[in-house]
């Protein structure tokens, strides 16, 4: 037995601690044990059907039943791959031509298939996606034997949320898994006995199902989490579930606290922040000014000044990567603009344009670090290049409509396709290598033009993106450039839209020190977003290009 499997049993058994669901109308307080019983009686109406090794797809929004389902497909030795959801706006004969082809790309054989999605099923049946409602399974309590799954077998395959119509699953072994769970309770110095975890994260993203989910259901520790259209329907929750359970450690992307900050600035209720000591910050880059309107809006609640912690992660790897030391608050270094965009050098800034980049911490235990140059060597401190990884958490490959495909090389490194560096021993995210601009020799991140446009007038916090572009040149050679949209409630107004478009092109100009292409206004809710309210930035790209 895997010692992934053996530590869920262990917990799962004898932990006095519980998952709280339902809130705000309904909560309802469950202990780990009696999820754990519900889950041996699925996994005995599921053995039939879910061999060692199978792969099961599970459509399903609430928490209550991902867990226990979860649960009974590793406890029949199988692998969990938590589907795309669709939404309001999904053309659902597309949404199930591309479920019909991920499963394929698994080799799923069944689908658990859960609220709010059981509207779905004749939807499946005509494409003849085999499923079980997940209310349906009732049967004889399993008791999983010790071969029942090892090390290098599948728990969970991670779909990727990429912009292309090719699906890709990234394969987590319960090695993986083990590893990267006893890392993350290490660095983020976790307590089993009085620790509470909140969340609204998606479970069908590996923050949520692995950080919020998983940890939690495999080491007993108490639990409050809701979907993330309770949050963002109402942001505010967020904190009055911290305030109301105590809450000690929760997660998000950035634009979350974005959006929690502003929502705090405004409160007048009775909260109570003063119980929360982890607020990680990570699956996306992290603002410094959105952090510290979060802390200062947060303080007048009893918020710590340190409790964000700043966080490197990937589905490759599980979930982390590196954590931030804890009790220190966000550290940002400063760097040279001019020494990084002309000699991809991070040195410290002391005079002139300088850039921001938060540090995310060391490497997990078991973890290793080191940064590429174009060359393929290995460069030195403070030299931007290629982020590479190995470790017992690095997933040994993808699953793709191709077949399998490797993600370590010879010597078990995987090129992550980030680019940064190392400061001080800690990890520090430049951004995506395919999303850099160059210009002049310079090589520019998208996120330093995104936060000089989001401070112009009458554009949305949170929704600016910039996206590069090649331009023809002279004797027919290509030129790059980039776009930025922004979202605005004035878009539509030719007026305003001039006015917006100018002062975004005047700051960008002012930080970054080029021109934009274009600078395209869009109306509220036109960029692309995953299900949790992330920007989207390829899909973006692909828009901006198909109208301009």
């Amino acid at each position: 037995m895997s010692r992934f499997l053996a530590m869920l049993l262990e917990s799962a058994a004898g932990s006095p601690r519980a998952m709280t669901t339902g809130e705000p109308k309904a909560p309802v307080r469950r202990p780990w044990p009696e999820v754990h019983d519900h889950a041996r009686r699925m996994a005995g109406a599921l053995r039939a059907e879910v061999r060692p090794g199978s792969a099961v797809g599970v459509l399903a929004g609430e928490p209550a039943a991902i867990a226990p389902a979860a649960q009974a497909v590793w406890l029949c030795g199988g692998s969990v791959t938590m589907l795309h959801q669709p939404t309001a706006r999904t053309d659902l004969a597309a949404w199930a031509q591309d479920t019909v082809t991920v499963l394929g790309m698994i080799d799923a054989e069944l689908v658990l298939l859960g609220a709010p999605f059981d509207a779905l099923a004749p939807v499946l049946t005509e494409r003849g996606i085999a499923f079980r409602t997940i209310d349906s399974l009732d049967g004889d309590p399993v008791t999983p034997d010790a071969e029942v799954s090892g090390e290098g077998d599948t728990a969970l395959l991670q779909l990727t949320s990429g912009s292309t119509a090719e699906p890709k699953a990234v394969r987590i072994t319960h090695g993986n898994l083990f590893a990267n769970i006893t890392g993350m309770v290490t660095a983020a110095q976790l307590d089993i006995e009085r620790d509470v975890m909140v969340s609204w994260l998606p479970l069908f993203h590996d923050m949520g199902m692995v950080g919020f989910l998983t940890i939690p259901m495999a080491t007993g520790l108490e639990l409050v989490t809701v979907t993330p259209v309770d949050f963002l329907t109402r942001p505010l929750l967020w904190a009055e579930l911290i305030s109301k359970y105590g809450g000690t450690v929760t997660a998000a992307p950035n634009f979350a606290y974005a959006v929690l900050g502003r929502q705090l600035a405004r409160a007048d209720g009775p909260l109570d922040l003063s119980s929360l000591r982890i607020a990680l910050n990570g699956a996306e880059p992290i603002d410094p000014d959105a952090v510290d309107g979060f802390v200062a809006a947060g303080a007048l609640f009893g918020l710590r000044p340190d409790a964000v912690l700043a966080a490197y992660g990937m589905a490759e790897t599980a979930l982390g990567v590196s954590f931030a030391p804890i009790d220190t608050g966000l550290q940002v270094d400063h760097v040279d603009a001019d020494q990084l965009e002309a000699h991809r050098r991070a040195a410290p800034a002391t005079y002139g344009p300088t850039r921001r980049f938060p540090k995310l911490g060391p490497p997990l235990p078991g973890i290793e670090v080191r940064i590429v140059g174009e060359d393929g060597a290995v460069l030195g401190e403070r030299e931007v290049g290629v982020i590479g990884l190995r470790g017992e958490s690095v997933t040994p490959g993808y699953l793709t409509v191709d077949g399998p495909l490797a993600t370590r090389d010879a010597d078990g490194w995987l090129d992550t396709g980030d680019e940064g560096y190392l400061a001080d021993g800690q990890v520090v995210v430049c951004g995506r290598r395919k999303d850099v601009i160059i210009m002049g020799g310079r090589n520019i991140y998208p996120t330093d033009i995104e936060r000089a446009a989001a401070d112009a007038s009458d554009v949305r916090a949170g929704n600016v993106v910039a996206v590069r572009v090649f331009a023809g040149g002279e004797g027919g050679r290509h030129r790059e450039s980039f776009l930025v949209a922004v979202e605005s409630r004035k878009a539509g107004d030719p007026e305003a839209e001039k006015v917006i478009r100018k002062d975004v092109t005047a700051r960008v100009v002012s930080a970054v020190g080029v021109r934009p292409a274009e600078v395209v206004v869009l109306g509220p809710g036109s960029l692309p977003k995953t299900p949790s309210g992330k920007l989207r930035r390829s899909a973006t790209g692909d828009l901006l290009r198909a109208r301009v």
